[in-house]
């Protein structure tokens, strides 16, 4: 029996954001695979065989050990992207980030915005995070717009071995009015 995956269903105006299912790995891949989209994922681009082992560790290990939520993106019922929010792997980052991407032909119909937000908002809502974080690479010009459209401020700036820079954003919760 496989266990019931670690990542309720989240709705906004135009996305659902669902558990992925084995009939998404082709999707999975084709996005990380695309190097518009995948060298802002972790290491950067992967192979396409290494893109399918991590696909296969997200229902084996993520969602069998309930780690974090990790989510397949639809927009009116296709597969559009991926996201989750998870405790951050970075040594000098204590606490939870968002991680998203869209395919490119779900760009420039704010549903960055749209997502990131519903991300945000799951993290300080639902999970009770008094801050989310997100690093992006300082090149990433749209992600950077988006979090600075939903709120967030930026903070540390951090030189990365291989010469890029990561730059660490933030988003408080609003203190509970009186």
């Amino acid at each position: 029996m496989t266990p019931e995956p670690f990542a309720p269903e989240l709705r906004s105006e135009r996305l659902v954001l669902s558990a992925y299912v084995a009939a998404d790995e082709a999707e999975f891949v084709a996005l990380f695979q695309d190097d518009a989209v995948g060298r802002w994922f972790g290491e950067g681009m992967q192979s396409a065989e290494e893109n399918r082992a991590l696909f296969a560790r997200l229902f084996s290990i993520v969602y069998a050990e309930r780690r974090f939520p990790v989510w397949a993106v639809r927009h009116n019922g296709r597969y559009a992207g991926h996201a989750e929010i998870k405790p951050s792997p970075e040594p000098w980052l204590d606490g939870h980030e968002i991680v998203y991407g869209l395919s490119r032909d779900s760009w420039g119909l704010g549903l960055g915005t749209e997502l990131a937000g519903l991300l945000t908002d799951y993290g300080h809502r639902t999970l009770g995070l008094a801050e989310v974080h997100a690093t992006v690479d300082a090149q990433n010009t749209p992600s950077i717009t988006v979090l600075k459209r939903l709120g967030y401020t930026q903070g540390r700036e951090v030189r990365e071995d291989h010469g890029g820079t990561t730059l660490q954003f933030t988003s408080r919760a609003e203190a509970p009015r009186p």
